[in-house]
């Protein structure tokens, strides 16, 4: 009987080689360490992928019976692959508008490097165009642990307009730049900021927010915008720099000055050309004070919520061939209405929101809640989420949630009690990195020991709360994950400051689930991504190092070798190269990017 049962077996297993052998996979990576992220953190050599999803995972012989003629086959070479990262908060749409104008300093490690590329750029950016540098560093980054002074900015810089972000707090111009937005002795401070004057009156190129961003944003929307041609391209050069940084998916926030629909024609049209190489959920942001319920009645009427390129609305009958990478609206945020909106900018206090919020937010909340869409809701401080909660249990009350997605961004000192209110309501929370851009600045007014749960990241998770992980690039901080991973497993910020409590300091498989599965489980999507098994979607990249071994300071250098959407190599570096199709030049041709590139290695 025995021998009977292994006869069986023997014909089961052969069965089963034959189909994997008459299998049709169009993708095979092998030789790898392969991290499922299943439960039970399974590490396996090979995958097969096919029509943009896994078929099989298991050992190299395994995986290899999947192979055909036309299956494209990479040796991993004992290297690490992971699910693709998904940024559950980024402003990819405006972020690829501009990348191509911008200088990055994002990740230079000296002020004294990052004055000589302010230098450079500006011998070679054309008249009628400016130098802008827009987010994504500190201080503390560089070695000297300073800013840099309006003499140095303008030494580097001479007669070509210049524009510098330093995250929420403020901004520097130029002499040039100055006087090409003529700016004098008698232009007036704007609402919530200030224009710095000299003992005589006149700018010093100083934009302070205080206390909102709207000098900082409103100042960026008055330079130069590209052409379309230049917008596609720059778009493109965007998505593939967050490929090399193995991100395959991110959740548009809106953002200031980026105004539906227009400003969404070029991901819309890369998406319909089924080009796009990130999947790109958004979420639709009211501009104007004042008539954020007019926006959002219009939107809902004409807008139907998962519908897109992508995939059909209810009453469409043909679309025709789509691309299968998602992009479409999600829901309405971040920022509801303006009288809501508390910035962080932890130079200054806490920015007091106008006593005419609660009755603004609830129009619109109840609006978006009666028609079932989802939204998100921009909240720094315990004390503004106290108020937006009171507001969403009141309509809770009257119209009920009943299960609608939604959450809250960033939420960095929220409390106790302000997390077990979230939970009733079957809400999330989505951070980001922004603590280890600015935690030296928080801890400067608010302490070390409020610094030290800023974000509370162990409470929220064991209280089950939904969360995903972001970055809130690019004009705050980087849209580089991996310095939220150092941030989530080191405790420390960009500067090296180690300021998080223990308990809050995560171990390398949990803070990589957040920015996997917790980003997709916030509007779930995580029943089939953020992990590589079987049916599940083909998102993974092939890291440059071990990042499950790799030291502290290894992670802020991590990159892609090769990236995969939806079953496709979208990137590939040198090594990989043949496998992709290859980059064109950033346009115009004097873009920074085509010199320096994006997040900077040293």
């Amino acid at each position: 009987m025995k021998i009977f049962i292994k006869i069986i077996f023997f014909f089961l297993v052969l069965s089963s080689l034959e189909a994997a052998a008459q299998a049709k996979a169009t993708l095979i990576v092998h030789n790898a360490r392969i991290h499922t992220l299943d439960s039970n953190n399974t590490v396996v050599q090979a995958m097969a992928v096919a029509d943009g999803k896994i078929i099989r995972t298991g050992s190299n012989t395994e995986i290899l019976r999947y192979k055909n003629k036309n299956t494209t086959v990479i040796d991993a070479k004992g290297g690490t692959v992971i699910p693709g990262l998904f940024d559950s908060h980024m402003h990819i749409i405006r972020g690829g508008r501009f990348y191509n104008t911008e200088l990055r300093w994002d990740g230079v490690r000296s002020l004294k490097r990052a004055l000589a590329m302010l230098k450079e750029q500006a011998q070679r950016t054309p008249q009628g165009q400016w130098v802008r540098v827009v987010g994504g560093w500190n201080a503390y980054q560089f070695e000297e642990k300073r800013l840099p002074t309006l003499e140095e900015i303008n030494e580097a810089t001479g007669n070509v307009p210049t524009f510098i972000l330093h995250l929420y707090g403020h901004a520097y111009l130029n002499k040039a730049g100055i006087a090409a937005l003529k700016l004098d002795a008698n232009t007036p401070n704007p609402n919530g900021g200030l224009i710095e004057k000299d003992i005589y009156g006149n700018p010093t190129g100083m934009l302070v927010a205080e206390p909102n961003a709207f000098i900082l944003y409103s100042t960026l929307s008055k330079l130069p915008e590209l052409t379309t041609e230049e917008k596609i391209n720059s778009t493109k050069l965007f998505m593939s720099e967050m490929n090399r940084l193995g991100v395959t998916a991110i959740m548009d926030a809106g953002g200031g000055f980026q105004n539906y629909p227009d400003d969404y024609g070029v991901t819309k049209k890369l998406c319909e050309e089924n080009a796009l190489t990130v999947r790109m959920p958004y979420y639709l942001f009211a501009q104007k004070a004042g008539s954020e319920l007019a926006d959002y009645n219009k939107w809902i009427s004409s807008v139907e919520i998962g519908a897109g390129c992508d995939v059909p609305s209810e009453g469409s009958k043909k679309f025709g061939k789509m691309p299968k990478v998602e992009y479409h609206v999600q829901g309405g945020g971040e920022n509801l209405v303006m009288s809501a909106a508390d910035f962080e900018n932890f130079d200054k206090p806490r920015p007091e929101l106008s006593p005419a919020m609660e009755g603004q937010i609830k129009s619109v909340l109840s609006l978006l809640i009666k028609n079932r869409w989802p939204f998100r809701i921009h909240a720094t401080y315990n004390e503004s989420i106290t108020r937006f909660l009171n507001v969403i249990e009141e309509i809770n009350k009257e119209t009920p949630l009943d299960g609608l997605l939604w959450f809250f961004d960033h939420a960095e000192t929220v409390s106790v009690e302000n997390l077990q209110r979230i939970k009733a309501l079957n809400g999330g929370i989505a951070i980001q990195h922004r603590m280890a851009y600015q935690g030296e600045n928080f801890i400067k007014r608010y302490g070390k020991a409020a610094a030290a749960n800023t974000v509370p990241i162990k409470k929220i998770m064991d209280m089950g709360i939904k969360v995903g992980m972001g970055t809130d690039g690019t004009r705050v901080a980087s849209y580089n994950p991996w310095v939220g991973l150092y941030w989530l497993t080191s405790g420390k910020t960009l500067g090296g400051l180690k300021y998080m409590s223990k308990e809050n300091i995560l171990d390398r498989t949990t803070a990589l689930k957040l920015f996997t599965q917790g980003s997709a489980q916030l509007i779930s999507l995580d029943s089939d991504r953020g992990m590589l098994k079987e049916n599940y979607l083909a998102d993974f990249t092939l890291l440059s190092s071990d990042y499950f071994s790799a030291s502290e300071e290894q992670l802020l250098a991590m990159e892609s070798k090769l990236t995969v959407v939806n079953g496709k190599v979208v990137y590939a570096n040198d090594e990989y190269r043949a496998f992709a199709a290859p980059q064109p030049k950033a346009l115009p041709e004097w873009s920074p990017v085509n010199y320096f590139g994006g997040y900077q290695k040293n």
